[in-house]
């Protein structure tokens, strides 16, 4: 006949392995949140690093314009004043080399304007692009935010599942042997949450390889718990219980 207490103990340790099952597939929905967060969150940070490179950009071109103005200012004062000293030479030699230098100063003049109207075009060309990153990212923001305060509502959500399981599993745990307790803990834990897995079609339900006619006729003694040969997982019949 069969050992009614390992019967009792085996549907024991399959109420709480349903329990746990449970427990461990929120465990694993848990443990994926921090490294979805951390990846919407290195995203977001990308999309601000590009804006501010833009506008150090921007910065940059506006204060090669400015530097620019000024060289075009410089090089315009030396024009009229080289002009200005014209009617003064006296020699022929002279004249011709301030002529000379004015036409030096109006070369110089001329690439200086040139890009100065570069400038402007690379300003227009940068501000654009920035106000299309500035306005893409209000609602990268938005989606961001919107995207981080559901997976803190999801975390809370499973947190809250696992302590209900964890008081369900508390009310378990006094009727089970505290031995066979641990060992079903510590194939819990190495075997991924699934510590007793049923007998279908002469498999284990854990790792699915056949068992031998000898694992099967102990099962339906019932005399002890009987581990798989190859995933060490305890064994039952489901029709035993």
């Amino acid at each position: 006949m069969p050992d009614v207490s390992v019967i009792e103990l085996i549907r024991q340790l399959v109420a709480l392995q349903n329990i746990d099952a449970d427990y461990y597939v929120l465990k694993e929905q848990l443990d994926e949140k921090p490294a979805r967060l951390a990846q919407i969150t290195q995203e977001f940070d990308k999309k601000k690093v590009n804006l501010h490179a833009q506008e150090e950009k921007l910065k940059t071109a506006l204060l090669t314009r400015k530097q620019v103005e000024l060289d075009l200012k410089a090089k315009e004062d030396a024009l009229a004043k080289s002009n200005a000293q014209l009617s003064l030479l006296k020699t022929n030699k002279e004249y011709t080399a301030k002529i000379g230098e004015i036409e030096g100063l109006k070369a110089d003049q001329s690439q200086l304007e040139e890009k100065v109207l570069v400038s402007f075009e690379e300003i227009d060309k940068v501000t654009a692009e920035v106000n299309k990153e500035k306005t893409a990212l209000v609602d990268d923001e938005k989606q961001y935010l919107d995207a981080k305060a559901q997976i803190e509502k999801d975390i809370e959500e499973i947190k809250g599942k696992m302590a209900a399981i964890e008081g369900q599993r508390k009310q378990l745990l006094p009727g089970i042997d505290a031995k066979h307790l641990r060992r079903y803990e510590r194939i819990l834990e190495n075997k991924g949450g699934l510590a007793i897995a049923p007998v279908r079609n002469m498999a284990c339900g854990g790792c699915f390889m056949n068992i031998t006619a000898q694992t099967l006729d102990k099962l339906r003694m019932a005399t002890e718990l009987i581990e798989c040969g190859i995933c060490s997982r305890i064994l039952y019949l489901e029709d035993s219980l």
